[in-house]
């Protein structure tokens, strides 16, 4: 009986593992998008290397790098993307 009720307990952590993974992708996603609409100062949806400068240090130093494209701006998908990796 007693590695029957392990093996539930277990098998019910198991379960619960994606669940949480999730829910931290989300509350970090939150926090990107509350950032980056603070950061976003003329609220065009794009971040600018120079929107990013005193806002966002860590993207500011990378930006070059998250911006592979070129474009001179990033969107909140993009700095999620690389986050969530």
């Amino acid at each position: 009986m007693r590695i029957n009720i392990f093996y539930a307990a277990c098998l019910g952590c198991v379960l619960l593992l994606p669940a949480i993974g999730n829910a931290d992708t989300a509350t970090k996603d939150q926090e990107i998008a509350a950032r980056f609409a603070q950061c976003d100062k003329n609220h065009d949806g794009k971040l600018t290397r120079d929107e990013a400068k005193g806002c966002m240090p860590r993207i500011y130093d990378h930006f070059s790098y998250l911006d592979s494209d070129n474009r001179g701006y990033l969107t909140v998908a993009q700095i999620e993307a690389v986050a969530n990796r």
